[in-house]
């Protein structure tokens, strides 16, 4: 997930050496949206599903973004329902680096990059503010 520029410029200086001259580079991303940034940073449901032993799974989550480094660290908590009734709880964490659209055409044009076209989704529906993803083709200059 790249969380320091550092990550970010080592990943997208190996992508450009390891493409071919005028080789295509096609990746997504999430898109910063407000929905997404401004979750208040307490345990929020998110769903329910049955999973594959047959125990119905809560779904929580808790966000905390840090716009200084704009990192968002979610811990995501599952609920199992045991069939004696009792519940086993999980968590899991993982934290995401967003960036803006100006700030990744900056980013790959500094890498040696062309943007060819953006999007929000692999329909390649034209990218809006109301994205929860960014699809970027990018052509090596």
């Amino acid at each position: 997930h790249f969380l320091t520029n550092e990550d970010q410029d080592q990943l997208l200086q190996s992508v450009h050496a390891h493409l071919s001259a005028k080789g295509v580079f096609i990746f997504d991303t999430r898109f910063p949206s407000k929905e997404e940034l401004l979750q208040p940073e307490t345990e929020e449901y998110w769903r329910s599903f049955t999973d594959h032993l047959g125990r119905k799974v809560d779904v929580s989550t808790i966000a905390v973004y840090q716009a200084v480094t704009q990192i968002q660290s979610y811990v995501t908590i599952r609920r199992f329902q045991e069939s004696d009734g009792s519940i086993l709880k999980t968590e899991s964490k993982i934290s995401l680096r967003y960036v803006y659209p100006a700030e990744m055409d900056r980013l790959l044009a500094s890498h040696g990059f062309s943007v060819v076209h953006r999007y929000q989704d692999w329909r390649k529906t034209a990218l809006t503010q109301d994205a929860t993803n960014m699809v970027y083709v990018c052509r090596k200059r």
